[in-house]
């Protein structure tokens, strides 16, 4: 596992393995705009004309966000999740969430747009960030495994590391990604008891699931899987393009060190 960091990030000091290394960024990120891409061209998601000559899903956002990565044995990208905490000054006009379909729905739009002023508002006032989680990918070697699973909770782990956060995430009906998160503790967005439903994405030819979540509250059965992958996340590397508010001098050469995080006992708590 390792974790790429955004441009000029604060990575907390509880990760002791931390590195500026703009070669290695570079790799593993194009690793993961490329997995990305293959699979969501092969279910329908995105149209070949959306990647770039070389095959990569690359969007705005990627050098804001936090990217975790799993790798294979020969240290490709196998599996990957977006981490994007705003900052407190973040109001829902800001929001990746507003190019969704159901946002410019007449019907549901401003009911979406209120509920999520909402949940903003509360992360502010507990002082936890609100954050959009996405970019979830697995290469389909992995895809009738325990992977999927264990990034989702290893991003829940990252997002308490990194001091917590309400956050939201448009998840696809396809491929069971909205019925796996809903198990680890994500719920419908609602406001004063009316449930947003899911919804049809032209842009991405599918059925979606607009999920609310608080990190601080996975699934109870899932507590104990957690706790094991923040031990060890701890020193998983971490990778930063700039020189940032906190990082270590480069220790790991031109390619760090990964951290097996195992998943043996996984079948368990995905039962």
């Amino acid at each position: 596992m390792v974790l790429l960091a955004p441009s000029l990030a604060t990575v907390p000091e509880a990760f002791t393995k931390s590195t500026v290394n703009p070669l290695s960024y570079k790799e593993f990120l194009s690793g993961m705009q490329r997995l990305r891409g293959a699979l969501y061209l092969q279910d329908g998601a995105i149209r070949p004309e959306q990647l770039t000559q070389d095959g990569r899903h690359e969007l705005p956002i990627d050098h804001r966000s936090w990217h975790l990565l799993t790798l294979d044995k020969d240290r490709n990208v196998s599996g990957c999740s977006r981490y994007l905490a705003h900052p407190r000054s973040v109001s829902y006009r800001n929001l990746e969430l507003t190019h969704s379909a159901l946002a410019s729905s007449p019907r549901w739009g401003k009911l979406l747009e209120a509920a999520i002023e909402s949940e903003i508002a509360g992360a502010r006032k507990m002082g936890m960030a609100y954050a959009e989680v996405g970019g979830w990918a697995v290469s389909h070697e992995q895809r009738c495994t325990t992977e999927a699973l264990r990034i989702a909770l290893a991003t829940y782990t990252l997002a308490n590391l990194l001091g917590g956060c309400i956050g939201v995430s448009t998840a696809t009906v396809r491929n069971c990604s909205s019925s796996i998160l809903k198990r680890l503790g994500g719920a419908a967005v609602n406001i004063a008891g009316q449930i947003l439903p899911s919804y049809y994405d032209p842009q991405y030819d599918c059925e979606m699931e607009i999920l609310r979540f608080d990190s601080r509250h996975p699934a109870p059965r899932f507590q104990r899987w957690m706790d094991d992958i923040r031990m060890k996340m701890l020193d998983v590397p971490v990778v930063c393009a700039q020189i940032g508010a906190r990082a270590l001098p480069d220790r790991f050469s031109e390619r760090p060190a990964f951290v097996t995080v195992d998943s043996a006992g996984m079948a368990a708590y995905a039962a």
